[in-house]
């Protein structure tokens, strides 16, 4: 009898119980974390809410405050979600965090899944043109093949 399966999904759950959702405050990636937080409530799951923080090498030398402004739109992004969650209060009851990383969009949410124990990945789907000929964050997370990844439009 041969392995037929070298990775592995199931941790003993029926369902997942961290679901990580990557946000940008682009308008994809809110609607992917409002998806993200329905299944969350309906499997009783973590919601982890992942903002990578772009690291420029080249804007330290023309003078740009870059970490100054990632700071600044994680901090936003932080301030609608916790509106959101106050909002939907007794309505909604989901666990959620925010986790910040630095690095690029695809090697933050790998490291964010691995070390947040990722059941499944929720990423809305890229808005850049260029994305259909090189290849979007979320394909290369299904080509990664390590966690179930939704792709939210």
């Amino acid at each position: 009898m041969t392995e037929q399966h070298a990775h592995q999904f199931e941790r003993g759950t029926d369902g997942p119980k961290v679901i990580v959702v990557g946000v940008d405050g682009s308008d994809s990636s809110l609607r992917a974390a409002a998806y993200a937080g329905g299944l969350a409530r309906r499997q009783r799951a973590l919601l982890a809410v992942v903002y990578v923080q772009p690291v420029l090498a080249g804007s330290a030398a023309l003078g740009a405050p870059v970490a100054d402004t990632t700071d600044e739109i994680a901090e936003d992004l932080v301030a609608q979600i916790r509106e959101a969650a106050e909002q939907s209060r007794g309505i909604f009851d989901v666990r959620w965090e925010f986790h910040t990383f630095r690095g690029d969009p695809y090697g933050g949410l790998v490291k964010a899944a691995d070390e947040l124990k990722a059941d499944a990945v929720i990423v809305g789907a890229s808005e850049q043109a260029g994305h259909r000929i090189v290849g979007s964050v979320a394909v290369r997370l299904v080509k990664a093949g390590r966690w179930p990844v939704t792709v939210v439009p």
